[in-house]
């Protein structure tokens, strides 16, 4: 094997940690309230906007915003009587990013250690 057991539990780890933010970022109309919020700016959007931007239900987006915010992919802001969301730069994004960059490490070093062993990626020892 070319992974360390100790590599392979940090990566379950680093897994378990991400599956909200994977799980959030699984559904279309999630990924385009993220994006409605991006384009809005620093002010972020609310519930009544999101809602004429979609074709879903404002109790559907509601639930997609409750999905997000669990996630840590976006932040509540109260103003006045209202609510803007704001996409947040959370640990969900760092830990993502994280597990991204370990993943991508271990595939190099896995392919580096197969060419020094004169191995094709199709074949296995």
């Amino acid at each position: 094997m070319y992974i360390s057991q100790d590599e392979l539990n940090e990566l379950h780890k680093m897994f378990h940690e991400c599956g909200p933010f994977f799980i959030a970022l699984g559904e279309e109309i999630r990924q385009k309230i993220i994006l409605d919020i991006l384009d809005a700016g620093v002010d972020g959007l609310n519930v009544m906007t999101l809602t004429s931007m979609s074709h879903l239900s404002r109790p559907a987006i509601s639930h997609h915003l409750k999905v997000l915010k669990d996630s840590g992919l976006v932040i509540a802001e109260k103003k006045g009587t209202q609510i803007f969301y704001k996409v947040s730069v959370s640990d969900s994004f760092l830990n993502g990013i994280n597990l991204f960059q370990s993943t991508l490490g271990i595939i190099q070093r896995v392919g580096e250690l197969k060419k020094k062993a004169g191995m094709t990626d199709g074949e296995s020892k």
